[in-house]
Parts: structure tokens; C-alpha cells; sequence
């Protein structure tokens, strides 16, 4: 989240999916109606620190931290926020002030706080609890939005491949040693992820069809949903078919360690060292894109889903119900959960992290994998994602000649911009970083006979006035110049 996203929602007001709590030493006594209401509706955004007109009025600093924490625990407490989510609050300094932001999603579920249910209404959050017709219409969006939880009343455990009953709780040995679905039986286990409801309209209790995806038998999966497949295709010497190709059409588990291996049978596992650690750099990163294609696709629509590797870029192709239209930016990322139970599944066995991070990790760790080449992540009817194979030497493609031409834009735009001068300790790590977009800050300090300290600072303030921006990780990253100053 930025500042100046910060500013559009301050500017817009509350609404159906903004809301402001002034909460100046402790938690507003109402805030988790709101959350409650986001869950229940469409999604929003929450500031803490605000009052209800939009002025930032700030949070005693020495408060945010068990603000903070009596946020999250408080979210995943079943007494108070029933079912539990997983928030990521951010603290921000806007105008000298501290404000808290977190992002609320849409929930497929239907979430209560201390009992009561919340809907969104305008900007306010309205108690449907007692209002039947309310309660029902609010069930019957949730299964109308989210067809992972299309119920089947006749499925039962013998339809389900209890072997991966096993391998889940393998895997969450590992990522969650004191999960309490270690030690429970596949039923309680498919309960408390959220895939046995009630259809709202029929009456009838029944697994769901996100159950079937991550447990079902293959003959299962193709009774409940006849059309599901993932294609793998490596199309690099034969571009009419393939030279390579994995039909995938099983549960979801498996699906994910074919996707895996058809990956690393065709794309090199390059050196990579972080810190003093050598990872898998290309595991790291398919892992975050084969985890989107599966969790974030809409399963209804018959669209297969793709992963295809040609010799330029690997590419995946799914459908999906978009919450917005073109490139994701990922400094305006706000994320929306396609299929919230199958992620939470994903992020309790560790495939997948906390909301939204899949994006943020694909951007962190593609230039490094490939040398400096950018992801774009397109999001429509059909979400993309395009890995480049091949990093150019200037990924940026600096509109300028020359630094001289660079310099006096920059000295122009900042003048514009922010009415002041540009300062002169700023120009020589940015003609260094015009030359080399992967200098480091210990080459810049020994190249100007500074300190590295003092050079971090310098680059620290030009990235929060937007005139730099770090891509990747800080090993293996680069830097870019901000094209409104290159031009």
C-alpha cells in the first residue's frame, strides 16, 4: 500500500468497502463489526488512525504494537472472529502521523463476531443476526460467488483418496509441527477447513466441491467437474505441438508436484546464494506461480488451465472471476482470494504464504532467476502470468542517451514535483546506478569515499520520494530509475 493510494481512499471517503477508526491508543470496540462486514461483503480497506471525516489524526506510537497484536491474535481467535482469518496489518507515516492499514477480503465464507453477523450496507456495518431473509440472501451470494463451495450431499470419504489424508499431515508436520489437523481424523479435518456446509436453498449437508478438488478420487473429480485439467507443455523445437506435455487431471495436492517436476525437468536450477545459503531460486519462484494457477482459478468454466515453457518465457493461463482489468502493479496490489478455503489449505501444508504474497514474491524473485527480466501478471477473464526466460541488459529501457540528459530531467521533474531543489549528494548514486543498474551500495560508497551507511541513507530517501525503485531481492535485485524522470 502506498501513500498515494493512502491519499485516494482519505480523498473518496467511507463507503461500501472503505472504513476509518480513529483509534488513537487501543482498538475502536466496533472495529471487528467492520471486519466482519468486509468478509461478509465485498472487501475493504481499513484505516486505524483516522477519523470518520478522513482527517488523519494519527496513533500514539508506543500503542501500535499491541494494537497490532491484538489485531491478528484477536483474528484468529474463534470466540471472537468465527471463522478465523489470517490479517496483515501495515503501520504507514502519513503527514508525520501513524496510521494503521489493513486490507480486509471477501470471504467465501459467512464470518460472525461475538455471535452476530455483519453485512455491509454504505458505510456502515448492519446486524443481520435475526433478519432471515437478510441471512439467507447472504448465503446464497457466497455460494453463488464462490463455486469452491458448491455442496455435494452424496459424497462421502470412500470417494476420497485417504492416502493424501496422510501426505497432508506429512506436510504440515513440517511447515506446522502443533497443528491441531495432525492429529484429526480426515472428516474433522475436511470440517474444519471448511469444505463440509449446508446449501442454503436445498437444506442438504455435503462436502464441497473444494473438497473433492484437494481429496477426491480422479473418477470422483470427473463426476463432480467432467472438464478439470491442467496442461504442462514445453514448446520450444516443435512450436506447431510440443516436444513435452503432462495432461494433468487430479486432485489438487498432486497437481501441484507434477506442475513442480514437469518445471524442473525443463528449466535450469541456476546458483543462488542468499546470505550464506544456497536456495533453489527456481523452486522459490514456480512455487509462487504454480500455487496462483491452482488456487486462484475459477473452477466452474471450462477454460483449462495452462503452464506452457517456450524458449523465451514460461506462461500460465487460467480463468478466473477478475476484481480488476490489465498489469498488476505491485506497489497497488490490492489482493482479492479467488478460492479462500483452497488457499488456506494451500498456506497450512506450505505451499502458499498469506494473502497477496504470491505476486509480491513473483516480482521479488524473477530478475534474479533470469538476470533482470521483469513478470507481468495480467489480470481479465483469463489471469496471465508471463515469466520471462531471457533478461536484457536494461530491463527499464531508459528513454535517455546520456546521464547529462537524464540529470537535467531529474533536477526538472523534482523541481515540479516536490518544489525543491534536488539535492547534490543524490547525483552521483544515481549516474552510478544509470550505469549499472546493479551496482551495489558498497560500490557506490567505495567509488564516492563514503561510508556504505551513508550511501544507504541517500538511497533510502530517493526510494521514498519515488525517484528509485529496488526490483528483487536485495541479492541478485536491481535498481530503476522512475520513468517519469527519464523523461
Amino acid at each position: 500500500m502506498t501513500i498515494e493510494k493512502v491519499s485516494e481512499l482519505l480523498r473518496g471517503g467511507e463507503g461500501i468497502n472503505v472504513e476509518f477508526k480513529t483509534a488513537g491508543f487501543e482498538l475502536n470496540k466496533d472495529v471487528f463489526d467492520s471486519i466482519c462486514g468486509f468478509l461478509n461483503r465485498k472487501g475493504g480497506h481499513l484505516l486505524l488512525g483516522v477519523n470518520d471525516k478522513g482527517k488523519v489524526e494519527g496513533i500514539v506510537e508506543s500503542c501500535i504494537p499491541d494494537m497490532i497484536n491484538n489485531l491478528m491474535t484477536s483474528a484468529n481467535n474463534p470466540g471472537k472472529l468465527f471463522p478465523t482469518i489470517y490479517l496483515s496489518p501495515m503501520v504507514l507515516d502519513y503527514d508525520g502521523k501513524k496510521i494503521i492499514y489493513c486490507y480486509i477480503p471477501e470471504s467465501s465464507l459467512v464470518h460472525n463476531t461475538n455471535g452476530r453477523v455483519y453485512d455491509r450496507n454504505g458505510d456502515g456495518d448492519i446486524d443481520i443476526t435475526r433478519q432471515h431473509f437478510l441471512m439467507i440472501n447472504l448465503y446464497m451470494r457466497k455460494q453463488s460467488t464462490h463455486s469452491e463451495d458448491w455442496v455435494f450431499p452424496y459424497m462421502e470419504l470412500a470417494d476420497c483418496k485417504m492416502q493424501l489424508f496422510r501426505r497432508v499431515k506429512q506436510l504440515i508436520k513440517v511447515w506446522q509441527p502443533g497443528h491441531p489437523w495432525i492429529k484429526m481424523p480426515p472428516m474433522d479435518i475436511i470440517r474444519s477447513a471448511g469444505m463440509y456446509k449446508t446449501d442454503i436453498v436445498t437444506g442438504k449437508s455435503g462436502m464441497t466441491l473444494a473438497a473433492a478438488l484437494l481429496f477426491g478420487k480422479d473418477e470422483t473429480i470427473m463426476n463432480v467437474l467432467s472438464h478439470h485439467k491442467t496442461d504442462a507443455l514445453k514448446r520450444v523445437e516443435n512450436l506447431d505441438r510440443y516436444d513435452d506435455r503432462d495432461d494433468i487431471r487430479t486432485n489438487l495436492i498432486d497437481s501441484f508436484d507434477r506442475l513442480m517436476a514437469f518445471v524442473a525437468k525443463h528449466l535450469p536450477d541456476k546458483f543462488y546464494l542468499e546470505g550464506v545459503i544456497s536456495i533453489s531460486l527456481r523452486d522459490r519462484l514456480f512455487r509462487e506461480v504454480v500455487s496462483n494457477l491452482l488456487i486462484h482459478r475459477e473452477y466452474s468454466n471450462r477454460f483449462p488451465a495452462k503452464l506452457i515453457i517456450e524458449g523465451d518465457r514460461v506462461y500460465t493461463e487460467n480463468w478466473t472471476l477478475p476484481h480488476g482489468w490489465g498489469m498488476i502493479d505491485p506497489l497497488n496490489f490490492v489482493p482479492f482470494p479467488k478460492n479462500p478455503v483452497i488457499a488456506k489449505f494451500f498456506k497450512v501444508i506450505g505451499r502458499a504464504d498469506e494473502l497477496g504474497s504470491g505476486v509480491r514474491n513473483i516480482f521479488r524473485d524473477t530478475p534474479s532467476y533470469t538476470r533482470g527480466a521483469v513478470p507481468q501478471l495480467i489480470e481479465g477473464d483469463v489471469f496471465k502470468t508471463v515469466i520471462p526466460l531471457k533478461g536484457k541488459e536494461r530491463m527499464d529501457q531508459l528513454p535517455a542517451d546520456d546521464w547529462g540528459e537524464v540529470r537535467r530531467n531529474v533536477r526538472r521533474k523534482f523541481v515540479e514535483k516536490f518544489g525543491d531543489r534536488f539535492a547534490e549528494n543524490w547525483e552521483k548514486p544515481l549516474e552510478l546506478i544509470f550505469q549499472d543498474k546493479y551496482v551495489s551500495a558498497a560500490t557506490i560508497a567505495d567509488k564516492m569515499g563514503i561510508s556504505s551507511r551513508a550511501v544507504q541513507k541517500q538511497l533510502a530517501k530517493m526510494k521514498e520520494m519515488r525517484i528509485i525503485e529496488r526490483v528483487g531481492a536485495d541479492r541478485g535485485g536491481y535498481w530503476v530509475i522512475k520513468s517519469v524522470y527519464l523523461k
